[in-house]
């Protein structure tokens, strides 16, 4: 999972809805045929383009949280001193032009985000924001109490995965924080130090999934993961570039589209309670195309974007 959102580097991505199952003043639309998600995770995912603030009170009135948001989703980094932050990097570099690892300093000692980021998943757009300081874990929770999060790991630091287990199990939110990280070794490592958060795919247990599907096969076997996570293949050579050279960008674009733009893959999916979620969609076409399919959220830099398009034309269906 790549991308600049909030406060420039920081990935901190939110979700919203519209329809029954009341929340905290505000609705979700979780589909029916989901009996077993443990979480009410609803149908739209968001993030907001500006910084979070740190203050506690501020951090309530982010742009996203603004737009109904129902799930935070972001990554973390351990400082030196041992605070788990919000920092989608593990290099200060890009973010704040300091050629640091956020583990090689104290919280106290860590750089501001630069004054403008280039938004990941739109080039040519930036990000602002005022107060750009790096937030800590625990302030997300404190701030959120009752908020799904899903926390993403991307390496295998046992003192950073013990802390974020332990910060859950403080705030007593096991059941509404998500495991996420791309590395089965390291998800392997997350489940042992707390098994009652839910997880989602890696990225080996997704190209499983995919075999067992075209095998006939999904069917009969278990799916433990309760959420998958993925790129919409229409976003690659667009939006999205995971590879340097433009000819295997355009051909990852093509067999993406083909092995995971399945409706049944989709409905089979949700009708087991695994939700499936696309990244990073910024322009109205992508939210269409991924709703079409029949995903359950869409993770965002624009809430703004997605709130209007949702109010325009109203909660998504169920795929058919």
């Amino acid at each position: 999972m790549r991308g600049v959102t909030l406060r420039g580097a920081v990935h901190f991505l939110l979700c919203v809805t519209g329809a029954p199952w009341s929340r905290a003043g505000h609705s979700l639309h979780i589909r029916p045929e989901l009996p077993h998600v443990p979480l009410n995770i609803p149908t739209t995912l968001l993030s907001g383009a500006s910084p979070i603030p740190r203050p506690l009170t501020d951090l309530r009135s982010h742009s996203a949280v603004a737009q109904r948001a129902d799930l935070l989703e972001l990554d973390c980094q351990l400082t030196r001193d041992g605070v788990v932050v919000v920092s989608h990097d593990k290099s200060l570099s890009r973010q704040s032009g300091v050629n640091r690892d956020v583990g090689s300093l104290d919280f106290e000692e860590l750089p501001l985000y630069k004054e403008e980021l280039e938004v990941y998943f739109s080039p040519g757009h930036f990000a602002h924001g005022s107060d750009r300081h790096m937030v800590r874990l625990e302030d997300v929770f404190r701030s959120f109490p009752r908020m799904p999060i899903s926390v993403e790991v991307k390496e295998q630091n046992e003192e950073l995965i013990r802390k974020i287990a332990g910060l859950v199990r403080h705030y007593e939110r096991d059941e509404i924080t998500i495991w996420a990280s791309e590395k089965s070794s390291v998800m392997k490592k997350c489940k042992a130090a707390n098994p009652e958060m839910p997880t989602a795919f890696t990225i080996s247990r997704g190209f499983w999934v995919l075999l067992l599907y075209y095998l006939g096969l999904l069917p009969f076997i278990s799916i433990p993961e309760r959420f998958l996570i993925s790129f919409l293949p229409t976003i690659i050579n667009r939006t999205y570039f995971p590879f340097s050279c433009s000819g295997l960008n355009q051909l990852a674009a093509v067999v993406s589209k083909w092995l995971i733009m399945r409706k049944s893959l989709i409905q089979h999916l949700e009708q087991r309670g695994v939700q499936v979620v696309f990244w990073c969609l910024n322009e109205e076409s992508d939210f269409e195309v991924a709703f079409r399919l029949g995903a359950t959220g869409v993770i965002t830099d624009y809430p703004t974007a997605l709130r209007r398009y949702l109010d325009n034309h109203g909660p998504p269906a169920p795929a058919s």
